[in-house]
């Protein structure tokens, strides 16, 4: 009997993908939310702009959201302005709890939000919309570039027929430093809705309408997560392509990995 009650299940899944399914739920489910987030974020972007000159202009756009990691925060930034691409600007933002001191460099814009919001998503869209630059990239606070990540990402996005956007290999690590692997996998948009090899720190695309990160508050019991949601969904209409490449030092750390972005 219990085999007859899921079959529908299992045959959803083998036609879409269980990954696709719960994104769907996930919509259902959490709208009320996002709608909620989504006007909070309009408000924070237009009192952000308000507020503050816009930031320097420039190729790429770097977006580093953060909350309560001032160390890690400083040696992410750190590696984002050690691009041998200098063409960039890196817009951190503050999810509602201060910023510490960073370092001094005309190509960096750091701002706060009035209020912990709790969702990363809604965080790196305020930096994307506060920012207006051909392509846009991201940077989590607990995690590290090599100094070649964006320099290799252009050179594939600016070849004559390149596609829209890019992701390279992840190099993953322990919190003790030691390397546990490297994450490389090709873009496919039919193994997405089945496995989860997606990670916007590795991420560098060409801006438009659609690049924007989704608004549901996904605590860490709500998979998929937006890096999966985000590239999947651009992909949708975009060109995405990998870069089998070790650009980025990811860690792998439970206590980060599901951060509750919570006040």
């Amino acid at each position: 009997m219990r085999r007859i009650v899921r079959l529908p299940w299992e045959l959803l899944k083998h036609a879409f993908g269980w990954i696709v399914l719960f994104e769907l739920r996930n919509k259902v489910l959490l709208l009320p939310s996002a709608l909620r987030l989504r006007r909070l974020e309009n408000a924070e972007t237009r009192r952000l702009a308000a507020a503050h000159a816009p930031p320097p202009a420039a190729l790429v756009a770097t977006v580093i959201a953060t909350h309560r990691r001032p160390e890690q925060l400083r040696a992410a930034v750190r590696s984002a302005l050690a691009q041998t691409v200098r063409d960039q600007v890196v817009v951190v933002v503050d999810d509602g709890a201060g910023l510490p001191d960073l370092p001094g460099d005309p190509r960096l814009f750091a701002v706060s939000l009035s209020r912990n919001t709790g969702v990363a998503g809604v965080v790196r869209n305020v930096g994307i919309r506060l920012t207006r630059s051909r392509y846009v990239a991201f940077l989590d606070d607990d995690n590290l570039w090599e100094p070649d990540h964006l320099e290799r990402a252009l050179a594939v996005l600016e070849a004559p027929g390149g596609p829209d956007g890019v992701y390279t290999a992840l190099r993953r690590v322990l919190p003790d430093g030691t390397e546990r692997d490297v994450l490389s996998v090709p873009f496919d948009r039919r193994r997405a809705a089945r496995e989860s090899f997606l990670d916007t720190n590795a991420f560098v695309a060409r801006r438009d309408g659609s690049l924007h990160f989704s608004r549901l508050r996904r605590t860490p019991r709500v998979l998929p997560r937006e890096d999966w949601e985000l590239i999947r969904r651009y992909g949708r209409g975009h060109r995405v392509r990998h870069v089998p490449h070790p650009t980025v030092r990811y860690l792998v750390n439970p206590g980060s990995f599901y951060t509750t972005w919570s006040g």
